[in-house]
């Protein structure tokens, strides 16, 4: 009897802690879980997360509280198409830029932040043109850094 109390409380004792760190965002294996790369944009060069599978995609920036100033992830996806971003379990706003195949910069948007609004009322981000990749970086980061539509986006 004593050891399944002592198994029962070790298992509610572990999905607490689990449900803290969720709820919390206290927790820093996300950033761990993406491989970074440089890229340049223009005469801008920066070391980016990598999101190439369909679950890093699905994860994306969900649940960070910042980012560093010249922090992002770059979405790389298989063919060119029109994608659609959404800011679930996002927690900062952001700027997207899409780029299509050949790498140049055909949108960018600015998305406000899903932190208290429900699935169903998240707006959606659509890519302007068929893009091969995103660039999510925080809110108002290409215009500061002028970036423009057309810019080419190389990964080394």
């Amino acid at each position: 009897m004593a050891s399944r109390l002592r198994c029962f409380v070790n298992k509610s004792l572990a999905l607490l802690l689990v449900a803290f760190v969720f709820l919390t965002g206290s927790y820093s294996f996300a950033a761990s879980e993406f491989q970074k790369k440089k890229i340049t944009l223009g005469t801008k060069t920066l070391v980016v997360e990598i999101a190439e599978t369909p679950a890093q995609h699905e994860r994306g920036l969900m649940f960070r509280n910042k980012l560093g100033e010249n922090d992002g992830m770059l979405f790389i996806f298989d063919g060119e198409q029109t994608r659609f971003f959404w800011m679930k379990n996002t927690f900062i706003d952001l700027s997207i830029g899409y780029f299509d195949g050949s790498g140049s910069l055909i949108d960018i948007q600015e998305m406000k932040s899903g932190k208290g609004i429900p699935d169903a009322a998240l707006a959606s981000y659509p890519s302007s043109k068929p893009a091969k990749y995103a660039l999510e970086m925080n809110k108002g980061w290409f215009s500061k850094n002028k970036i423009k539509l057309g810019t080419k986006l190389k990964i080394k």
